[in-house]
């Protein structure tokens, strides 16, 4: 969730061989919810500028599918609510066509990142609420919340990174890995005895949907989230330098120290420190997406 959250000295992608994403999808039943075509043609596998390491192992304790079935069914029921409340953005809102916009640039290069990403139905969407917040579910459903947006004053580039973080979340299977673990640990497995409890984490899995947006997600996993989101965005042709102005802007709404879900995470400083130190590895790829 919008808990805000390389190697070096590669080569950017040439123009030439940038991804081309499929148009936007047809509006789904609900009228106010989007499916983005996540069907995207890659010429090759982008080479990473950041480096962030391997996924955990650990996430295969539970299976993804279960999860990203969970997941639909919470996003339908969350997306339902705010219907019923009147609080679902319609597809002309300016703020929502904006948002499917920037959704719509950044999928293409998710594919690098995850595999599954190429089977997931993208959809993304807009609630009023006065809530600072964004999150992308596993199976790539993005939800923003009107009160990011407004109380910040987001620039396209600056929504870019919310929604480039949010993403990487998805793709790097963090929520799949909090529940592993915890559910692990419940059960009380050992590394050396993962098999005999599979069947039983993925039963669990079904069952946690629920939890999925009050996970809480590890420093680790929050560094992980902007530096992989500083990369999509950046291929995207959206200016990595707005990943520091956004961070700035949050420490002056929250003061510096953070509100509630700001509380588990790098603190504004730190963080502003080291997307700065990761800028030269992807101001390439942004100049050559804007060329």
């Amino acid at each position: 969730m919008f808990h805000f959250a390389g190697r070096g000295g590669r080569r950017p992608i040439a123009k030439e061989n940038r991804p081309r994403c499929a148009p936007l999808a047809a509006v789904q039943k609900a009228p106010w919810a989007i499916l983005i075509a996540a069907a995207c043609a890659v010429a090759g596998p982008a080479l990473a500028q950041v480096d962030v390491g391997n996924a955990s192992g650990m996430r295969k304790l539970v299976p993804a599918g279960q999860l990203e079935q969970a997941a639909t069914q919470q996003y339908g029921e969350m997306l339902a609510q705010a219907r019923a409340q009147r609080a679902l953005a319609p597809p002309e809102h300016p703020q929502l066509v904006k948002l499917r916009a920037i959704a719509q640039r950044l999928i293409p290069f998710a594919m690098a990142w995850n595999e599954r990403a190429r089977q997931w139905r993208w959809e993304v969407n807009l609630i009023g609420s006065k809530e600072v917040n964004a999150f992308c579910m596993p199976g790539g459903k993005i939800v923003f919340y009107t009160g990011i947006l407004d109380r910040l004053k987001l620039t396209d580039d600056e929504a870019a990174m919310v929604m480039g973080h949010e993403m990487a979340h998805a793709l790097r299977e963090h929520a799949r890995e909090r529940l592993a673990k915890t559910q692990a640990t419940n059960i009380g497995l050992s590394l050396g005895a993962q098999l005999l409890g599979l069947g039983d984490l993925g039963r669990m899995a079904a069952n946690l949907g629920g939890q999925l947006l009050t996970l809480q997600f590890s420093r680790s996993d929050e560094s992980e989230a902007d530096l992989v989101g500083l990369e999509l965005a950046a291929r995207a042709g959206y200016n990595p330098r707005a990943a520091v102005s956004l961070w700035r802007k949050m420490g002056e709404v929250t003061g510096g120290g953070g509100i509630g879900f700001l509380s588990t995470h790098p603190t504004g400083p730190d963080r502003i420190r080291e997307l700065e130190r990761s800028l030269p590895r992807v101001q390439g790829l942004y100049e050559a997406a804007r060329r």
